[in-house]
């Protein structure tokens, strides 16, 4: 079994996010942090598991791992899960989800090894209601436990976050596929964008990057304004967490530094994104409007431009998307000569369209669909207005405006 003197937190991420979430945490003070499958692994303190959960902008989920051991039959599984300390990471009358995974153990039977779990549970802690299902997550008034069998050897774990840490509680009105707020914070970070220069995304749907990225450039917390599974813990330590809420506020700039811009084809989809940003408290940091691609007005100073580009699944979005793609190319090339560009795609095939010398740097998925960060810079000899003018109004970009 393993001390609680100090937390032992995993943090969990989509996947090709490890490595952010590592740099994060250590900006954050957790040196040891590193890479484990599936996130990253660090010791914390009270206040540094609070700050993580604040302060990540990558991660799912944060969770404790409260135990570790070998279990061979039931017997063992019960008498072993009946020592952890439950009662202080669960109150009493708190609901109690658990999800079990069982891989090439002789345990199999994720059913029954979750009956013998939350019967350890039931001894230690008063009244609580053992269930299978997360439910009411929204508020955190259910207490997620993760039990995963791996070769005989069993990891108990206690979600600290609540709900998914991506639900910042901004994001109520959507575009046609929504891009998940930790890809887009995912997509700056990755992209070498620090908050410090311009920032246009030229087809930004509900406002996902330019929300984030104000958020960054203000040193906004994306947890500042959400409760968190651990706020329910019964060694929870308010004064602690005040003292986290304190500084992050006293870091925050009352403006961002910097001119971010986010344009969409698609009225409704700017609408989305305007009541979005004003949700997140950056309405002032933000210039959202309606334009059509070719008519970005990017800043005379070089920036970034960073953009979620439609996909294409289909073999038939895929030949429609060419045109769009090649014309997001010449725009790039004319209106942006020496920037930065990051671009989440899907496509080897429509990247080609682009016609810019542009790198992978980051490989994750997106709504269950394998996507890609490349990035890379614009050439300073860009092509005219000419070329731009030419694919303004093809069928690709009106069918897919955002």
């Amino acid at each position: 079994m393993r001390s609680q003197s100090r937390y032992d937190a995993f943090v969990i991420t989509a996947p090709g996010l490890e490595p952010l979430a590592v740099a994060e945490l250590q900006a954050l003070g957790a040196m040891d942090a590193r890479v484990d499958e599936g996130g990253a692994v660090y010791s914390a303190t009270h206040r540094s598991l609070y700050e993580a959960n604040l302060h990540l902008r990558t991660a799912s989920r944060i969770v404790v791992r409260v135990a570790e051991f070998g279990a061979r039959s039931f017997h063992e599984l019960e008498r072993l899960a009946r020592t952890v300390p439950w009662e202080t990471f669960i109150s009493p009358n708190l609901a109690v989800a658990l999800r079990v995974t069982c891989r090439k153990s002789r345990l199999y039977h994720s059913d029954a090894v979750a009956e013998r779990v939350g019967g350890a549970i039931a001894s230690r802690v008063k009244s609580v209601r053992i269930g299978d299902d997360e439910g009411d997550e929204s508020e955190n008034q259910t207490q997620l436990v993760l039990v995963r069998f791996f070769r005989d050897r069993c990891t108990i774990s206690v979600d600290s976050s609540g709900r998914l840490l991506h639900l910042r509680g901004y994001r109520q009105a959507t575009a046609k596929a929504p891009m998940r707020e930790t890809l887009a914070a995912a997509t700056l970070m990755a992209s070498g964008w620090r908050g410090d220069a311009p920032l246009i995304d030229p087809m930004c749907g509900s406002g996902t990057i330019p929300i984030e990225g104000a958020m960054i450039a203000r040193r906004i917390p994306p947890g500042l304004d959400r409760p968190f599974g651990f706020e329910q813990w019964p060694d929870f330590e308010p004064e602690t967490w005040r003292s986290v809420i304190d500084a992050a506020r006293s870091s925050m700039l009352p403006r961002s530094p910097v001119r971010i811009l986010g344009s969409d084809r698609d009225a409704g989809a700017v609408r989305a994104a305007t009541a979005n940003a004003a949700r997140a408290g950056v309405t002032d940091d933000v210039e959202l409007s309606v334009r059509a691609l070719s008519a970005i007005e990017p800043p005379i100073e070089k920036g970034w431009l960073v953009s979620n580009a439609p996909y294409g699944v289909r073999l038939g979005e895929r030949d429609r998307l060419r045109n769009l793609y090649a014309q997001l190319g010449n725009v790039i090339r004319a209106k942006c000569p020496g920037w930065r560009v990051a671009l989440v795609t899907a496509e080897p095939m429509l990247e080609r369209q682009l016609r810019l010398a542009l790198r992978p740097v980051l490989r994750t998925s997106n709504g269950g669909i394998k996507v890609r960060v490349i990035t890379g810079e614009s050439p300073v000899d860009g092509a005219s207005d000419d070329a731009i003018e030419a694919g303004t109004d093809t069928a690709a970009a009106q069918r897919y405006p955002s």
